[in-house]
């Protein structure tokens, strides 16, 4: 079982403090185009774009970026699912306490089919066009 779920706000007070590690688990697309935190992280894709294949070396990759075990580590994704997959593969792998970031960086869909109502991107945290 993953450490659990925060919000985009705890997650970046969290950072900003240093007391963990954020990763975003997006698509090197979702990074170029739709924006990125800005504040210190790591960029490591959980599925890549366009086929979706699920990376396997996941983990390998954000040991070898110095990600250690007993080090909080907030994961971040478009929604909040893919960095609950990512959750609890850290976890079973001895890496975390892992933590979800709910509503990811966008959120869910507003009445209009547009991400505009939650998530990291829609809180006023602090992103960047990548």
């Amino acid at each position: 079982m993953y450490a659990g779920d925060v919000t985009p706000a705890q997650a970046h007070a969290a950072v900003s403090a240093g007391t963990g590690v954020l990763v975003d688990v997006r698509t090197k697309a979702e990074w170029s185009y739709v924006g990125v935190p800005d504040v210190p992280a790591l960029f490591v894709e959980w599925q890549s774009f366009p086929d979706g294949a699920r990376n396997d070396a996941f983990v390998d990759d954000l040991r070898a970026a110095g990600v250690t075990p007993g080090q909080p580590i907030y994961l971040l994704c478009r929604s909040g699912v893919r960095s609950l997959a990512a959750a609890q593969t850290l976890t079973a792998a001895g890496l975390g306490p892992a933590y979800n970031i709910l509503e990811g960086f966008e959120g869910p869909h507003d009445a209009h089919g547009h991400r505009a109502v939650s998530g990291w991107k829609n809180s006023g945290l602090p992103w960047k066009q990548g």
